[in-house]
């Protein structure tokens, strides 16, 4: 394909690791960050696709700069991104859709461990949006012998499974961190996705994203990993450490934390049933203790599985 010019906005590990595959298929890559010597608006300008790797606390500011610069009609912009707006609950690419109406907007996600991708590691991604053109281009752009990339037209589903899970893995954490043994982290992961479908198929994403790379994908590597700062909280917590400390000591941001008070905020007032979710915000609000979460998921009413959205 022809070689496009890439505005990553973000140097942490996820934005250092996908400039880097960019590069190595000679794709022309400007990296920024807030102690970049270069300005936004140097790093943006003539970027064919901008592509923001920032925490989640960080993505309304930079939509507002990037708002303020000449950015073409014809750029692509690509979220990889992994939360919600406390403000709104809007997912990232929701608010870079409103701030920019008629870009095209993609969502990269899928079971991605940043270090195993730095590594070279062999790794499966998603890139999901409306446009599928757009999306194709940003197929083109990553894709290498290591990193296989699929596309997507559920761009909501792929953003929401990368984005929820982050609360499954903490949980995940928490019961290894318990040593609750292989047969309850599989009945906490096959729960914990019945929920995420049933929180994403009510915010209106499709069933069938959720059992692909960026849901059932994501669920696993990121619930099975050390190298997941989420599941760390969880393992942490369980192993008697304050939140306070655990987050001190992590390399980057376990975007879950912030992300389970917005869910729970969100699923009650609109009726989700969310007992997973809701139990791991009781704990990062140091309601309940590790032990207590658990006892509280185990005595639940006795139901039917009947299907994979049950309660």
């Amino acid at each position: 394909m022809q070689k496009k010019t890439l505005a990553i906005i973000g140097a942490g590990v996820w934005g250092t690791a996908l400039a880097n595959l960019a590069a190595g298929n000679g794709h022309r890559v400007r990296v920024w960050s807030r102690r970049c010597s270069e300005t936004l608006e140097d790093v943006v300008a003539g970027a064919e696709i901008v592509l923001s790797a920032v925490s989640m606390r960080g993505v309304g500011a930079v939509i507002s700069q990037v708002q303020s610069l000449p950015v073409s009609s014809n750029t692509i912009f690509v979220t990889v991104t992994k939360g919600l707006d406390p403000q709104t609950t809007r997912t990232p690419s929701q608010m870079w859709q409103a701030a920019f109406p008629v870009a095209p907007v993609v969502v990269l996600a899928g079971p991605n461990l940043s270090k195993e991708i730095e590594q070279g590691l062999p790794a499966a991604t998603v890139v999901a949006s409306k446009d599928l053109a757009a999306a194709a281009t940003v197929q083109a752009v990553f894709s290498s012998s290591s990193f296989r990339v699929y596309t997507n037209s559920d761009p909501l589903g792929v953003e929401l499974g990368g984005t929820l899970k982050n609360v499954m893995a903490i949980a995940a954490g928490v019961c290894d961190g318990l040593d609750l043994g292989t047969n309850a982290k599989a009945a906490l992961l096959t729960r914990g996705l019945a929920e995420i479908i049933r929180i994403g198929t009510n915010w209106g994403a499709q069933t069938e994203t959720f059992y692909g790379l960026s849901g059932l994908g994501d669920l696993l590597a990121t619930c099975n990993s050390a190298l997941s700062r989420n599941y760390q909280v969880g393992y942490q917590l369980a192993k008697g450490q304050t939140l306070q400390a655990i987050l001190a000591q992590l390399e980057g941001t376990a975007e879950g934390v912030s992300t389970t008070p917005v869910l729970i905020q969100r699923a009650d007032q609109q009726g989700i049933y969310v007992p997973i979710s809701y139990l791991v915000n009781r704990l990062l609000q140091g309601e309940i203790t590790p032990q207590s979460a658990v006892e509280a998921l185990m005595l639940r009413d006795v139901k039917p599985e009947s299907k994979p959205l049950a309660d």
